[in-house]
């Protein structure tokens, strides 16, 4: 029986998050996953959302419900897999802690906007990020509260250049952690669905969903 995959859509349209989300649908039906795709937050009520293997939410700066976020978090508590990129999934609901909590992060700032960085492969050794080299990388660079208890598999390093004082911060970029019984996984990197034509994002994405999976 093949697994299956909830991916919902929405938010801020500068994400692409439509398109994002049809991508996402391509890597996981390439691995074998039963897909469904719908726009917004009323599928994280569903009964029957714990059933899914894996929940991919595609939401940047949007609202959710305290039904739904709880039946969210319950789910992945419960064993069910989360994983996504860059603001649709770690900056979706702001004033939600329970959320930021269950995802190890929160997005607080992209100093300089599009601009040229390297990601530096901390963990050659995991299967997620196994035979990727360092590479370049032109998209916002994030700067994110993040959860100490996170398993990093990628960083970049910070400059003065757009934002004084912050050169040689170095902040994680991938990581994956648990939830309860769930896992989940994260990566900074995809601020619109061009950018899943960099091969090393696109990868690190796709095993990284499928790592989440129940």
């Amino acid at each position: 029986m093949p697994k299956k995959a909830l991916i919902a859509w929405g938010g801020w349209p500068g994400h692409t998050p439509e398109q994002s989300a049809k991508v996402v649908r391509g890597l996981l039906e390439r691995n074998g996953f039963d897909v469904t795709l719908g726009e917004g937050t009323a599928m994280f009520a569903d009964p029957k959302l714990a059933s899914f293997d894996l929940i991919v939410p595609v939401i940047t700066m949007s609202t959710i419900e305290k039904a739904e976020l709880q039946n969210l978090v319950l789910a992945v508590r419960q064993g069910s897999g989360l994983g996504g990129f860059h603001g649709t999934m770690c900056d979706s609901f702001r004033n939600e802690t329970d959320y930021q909590f269950m995802t190890g992060g929160q997005w607080v700032a992209h100093p300089g906007d599009i601009i040229d960085y390297t990601v530096a492969v901390t963990r050659p050794d995991d299967p997620i990020t196994s035979g990727v080299s360092d590479f370049a990388y032109r998209s916002e660079q994030y700067y994110m509260h993040v959860d100490p208890g996170n398993e990093v598999l990628a960083t970049t390093t910070f400059t003065d250049a757009h934002f004084p004082g912050i050169g040689g911060v170095v902040m994680p970029v991938v990581w994956k952690r648990r939830y309860g019984a769930g896992k989940v996984f994260y990566s900074a990197l995809g601020h619109n669905a061009g950018e899943f034509a960099v091969p090393e994002m696109a990868l690190i994405v796709e095993r990284g969903l499928v790592w989440a999976a129940r």
